[in-house]
């Protein structure tokens, strides 16, 4: 456990000190107020009635600036005893300019409803707050007494309405999972219960069910802010997943959200790196989206690269990531996605990435023996020693004509390519999406006998970005699938009628569809993939909640692999290495992270058959 609580366990200016040692307490509505002066929850409530004036008292709690840095404080009340109202309010207004926490004051103003700063999606929260005109010391000293001895409400479970307790002191008294880290804008987003997951994920977008699971998202999601005192640096290395205990704040809207402005460093329960999974099994087959490897020209130039690394030791480092996760998963093929499309070249990026392959072998006392298929015929023997890494002329490009493009590599000394790649550069495939390839193989047993073909088929979908060309069906529906998901249905349909002609001439039934298809489980560019017959690998193992991808703090899988049913009965195991979703982007090769950790967005698949020859 790493105990963020510094000497200073709260920033002196912004927040009152008491609410951090002060036992866990409800609302008492106990208030003591003076002649006069009207009760916070009160004055809230009557907001919208009239351009109320009314003077209210309380204890200041945090500094809660305005627009530009403008002054403002959050004062709270003893109470009123009505739960559905807040008993604190923001003053705002240059009379409370000379306010800080602890004083005990009296402000008269006019009440009004002030809009905070929006969410990314343009979303914003309101506050309700005082134009301070007039701010007086409080000269009761049974007052005084009263509101020093105000304590923070402890919540035990997800409010259903945060407005009700917007400006007060609370304490969670549950654990929360941190779902994502934004160091910039200094907020950690955490969530009651659990972790979040994607409602397509679990639902068909747009049905009922998904709109339950996503306002059950928003009720759940909370994000907390401090400064470095309470956040620091360690505070956003800490992976998803991880738990926070001795949450305390103040409760007002971040970044468009409901929230926590800290008073004290919670602690943090790191969650620990997985270790290299295993999957049974006598062949295995991966899925990886490197997330935009490019190498420049092949001889040390051509940075920074337009999608990838900025300069030759960033290259250098995105590739030993690269070449650990996938030297450490050890497949005998596995399908790349967001490879530069450079041609097959010893100056391209696939060819350098088969090269440091070898080379990671040799350190291990490996075969060395990493090939790569490509849509070209070969010219080479195919049993011939260390032959076939140039498969293509050195000008040859594709799949496709997009900046990136699928892959996909093998181990020859354990499998042999059947021929050259097909590929398919139709409908979406090549305009929108990458173009699929599909490789055959059959693995290498005993004496060199061949077991039966089996079919990769890489892929990688359009975004769900929208960009500027998105119309018709494939704008936003609003429904959760975001854009292009007709163009990624219509892929799934393409792609199926064309596996169904047998495009490698493998003649078998043995075929797999994997890869970034860039929509969940439940979208319909996967229920048209299931109704053709094809099945989710991680159904047939019976993997219980598995995920490939962190977005906005929720779960889910962009990454699939899909079976025919002859293959589905050769399955021996299935499994993510969580080896990047779940990191924050310090861990990544731009900020010197070592290890395969965050070597990518996505987390590599690993799948393992029975396609050995018996």
């Amino acid at each position: 456990m790493t105990r963020f609580r510094p000497a200073l366990a709260f920033a002196p200016c912004l927040l009152l000190a008491a609410c951090a040692t002060a036992p866990l307490a409800g609302r008492s509505g106990a208030n003591a107020s003076a002649p006069g002066v009207t009760a916070i929850g009160a004055a809230r409530a009557g907001l919208g009635k009239d351009a109320r004036h009314v003077t209210i008292a309380g204890i200041v709690t945090a500094a809660l600036p305005g627009k530009d840095q403008a002054p403002g404080w959050l004062i709270q009340d003893a109470g009123d005893g009505d739960s559905a109202t807040s008993d604190a309010i923001w003053v705002t207004g240059a009379a409370a300019a000379g306010l800080a926490p602890g004083q005990t004051v009296q402000v008269s103003g006019r009440i009004y409803e002030a809009t905070l700063e929006p969410d990314r999606k343009g979303r914003a929260r309101s506050l309700t707050a005082i134009d301070a005109e007039r701010i007086a010391p409080m000269s009761s000293r049974a007052q005084r007494k009263s509101l020093a001895s105000i304590q923070p409400v402890a919540i035990e479970r997800a409010p259903a309405d945060w407005r009700a307790l917007q400006g007060m002191r609370v304490r969670i008294a549950a654990p929360l999972t941190l779902g994502e880290r934004d160091p910039e804008q200094r907020t950690l987003a955490v969530s009651f219960d659990g972790r979040l997951w994607q409602p397509s994920e679990l639902a068909a977008p747009g049905s009922e069910q998904a709109r339950a699971i996503a306002a059950d998202n928003e009720r759940r999601r909370l994000l907390l802010t401090g400064d470095a005192a309470i956040l620091p640096v360690a505070a956003f290395a800490a992976r998803s997943g991880s738990r926070l205990d001795a949450v305390e704040g103040v409760a007002v809207p971040v970044a468009g959200h409901d929230g926590i402005r800290l008073s004290a460093a919670p602690d943090l329960h790191a969650a620990p790196r997985p270790p290299v999974p295993q999957v049974a099994g006598d062949l295995r087959i991966s899925a990886f989206n490197l997330e935009n490897l490019f190498n420049g020209d092949g001889r040390g130039g051509g940075f920074p690269t337009p999608r990838g690394a900025r300069t030759p030791a960033e290259y250098q480092a995105q590739q030993a990531k690269l070449v650990e996760t996938i030297h450490a998963l050890n497949p005998d093929v596995a399908a790349l996605m967001e490879l530069e499309n450079d041609g097959y070249g010893p100056d391209s990026t696939l060819a350098e990435l088969v090269a440091a392959l070898d080379r990671a072998d040799a350190a291990s006392g490996g075969p060395q023996d990493w090939r790569y298929a490509a849509p070209c015929r070969q010219t080479c023997p195919p049993r011939a020693a260390g032959a076939c890494k140039d498969a293509c002329a050195a000008s040859t490009r594709g799949p496709g004509e997009d900046q990136i493009r699928v892959g996909l590599i093998y181990r020859g000394q354990r499998v042999a390519a059947r021929g050259p790649a097909a590929t398919l550069q139709q409908g979406p495939f090549g305009p929108l999406a990458r173009v699929p390839m599909a490789q055959a193989f059959n693995a290498i047993g005993a004496d060199r006998k061949p077991g039966p073909a089996f079919v990769v088929v890489a892929n990688h979908y359009k975004s769900k970005g929208c960009g500027k060309n998105a119309s018709g069906a494939d704008k936003d529906q609003g429904d959760g699938a975001s854009c292009w998901n007709a163009a990624r249905s219509e892929s799934s349909r393409r792609l199926d009628a064309w596996l169904k002609t047998d495009p490698t001439g493998s003649g078998g039934e043995l075929t797999m569809i994997v890869g970034d298809l860039n929509a969940h489980a439940q979208e319909q560019p996967l229920r048209e993939l299931y109704a053709d017959g094809w099945q989710d690998a991680f159904a047939v193992a019976k993997v219980e909640s598995p995920y490939s991808y962190v977005y906005d703090g929720e779960l889910g899988r962009l990454d699939h692999a899909l079976l025919s049913p002859a293959l589905a009965a050769r399955l021996r195991g299935a499994v993510e290495w969580h080896t990047n979703a779940d990191e924050p982007e310090s861990a990544g090769y731009r900020n010197g992270g070592a290890g395969p950790w965050r070597s990518s967005d996505h987390d590599p698949v690993l799948l393992g058959f029975d396609l050995m020859p018996r």
